[in-house]
């Protein structure tokens, strides 16, 4: 069920690059609910959303930046501190992370990518887990925002879900911000 819902998210979400939409992230994030924060992002894959001009918008107002650190399978992930125009190098699986001597540090907002998102803030994600598992950990330790960044249209009426899928707390797209009850 779920492989046929990421088919079809994938088809969906390869009709639907539109230009500008990085910048208009920008436009539809709510900085003052953010300030000061810890931001853990990611570097765009395929055909996701790129969240790089955020970021860099972000790190203007003062909060801090981190990319991930892809782990070996069945591990969360990790996230080492970002700044605009560090070097980065190849990870598992074609990511793009910090070189290994950045800092360890530890997001209280989550930029998640995703192939799908529902009106109640469900996600599905490429199958590896890693989110999940992330958002577990982080859940389990402290307090963590995690906020979907994608294509409006990515919103999707349903999916398939299991009981070690994590939800959203927000949804970031190019024509709006939501926070999910």
């Amino acid at each position: 069920m779920k492989r046929s819902a990421r088919l079809s998210a994938k088809e969906r979400r390869s009709r639907l690059n539109i230009p500008g939409a990085s910048i208009e992230l920008i436009r539809h994030f709510p900085v003052g609910l953010f300030r000061g924060s810890v931001v853990g992002g990611y570097c765009p894959m395929g055909q996701e959303i790129d969240p790089l001009p955020l970021m860099e918008a972000i790190e203007e107002t003062g909060c801090e930046l981190a990319l991930p650190v892809t782990p070996p399978m069945g591990q969360a992930l990790s996230f080492r501190k970002y700044k605009k125009n560090d070097i980065l190098i190849k990870g598992l699986f074609g990511t793009t992370e910090p070189e290994g001597h950045q800092e360890i540090i530890v997001p209280n907002l989550l930029l998640v990518p995703l192939l799908a998102f529902t009106p109640e803030g469900e996600r599905l994600g490429y199958g590896g887990g890693y989110y999940d598992r992330t958002l577990a950990k982080l859940r389990a330790e402290g307090d963590v925002f995690a906020c979907g960044v994608a294509y409006a249209g990515q919103e999707v009426p349903d999916l398939p879900t299991d009981e070690h899928d994590q939800p959203l707390d927000g949804i970031l797209t190019e024509q709006f911000f939501r926070i999910f009850a």
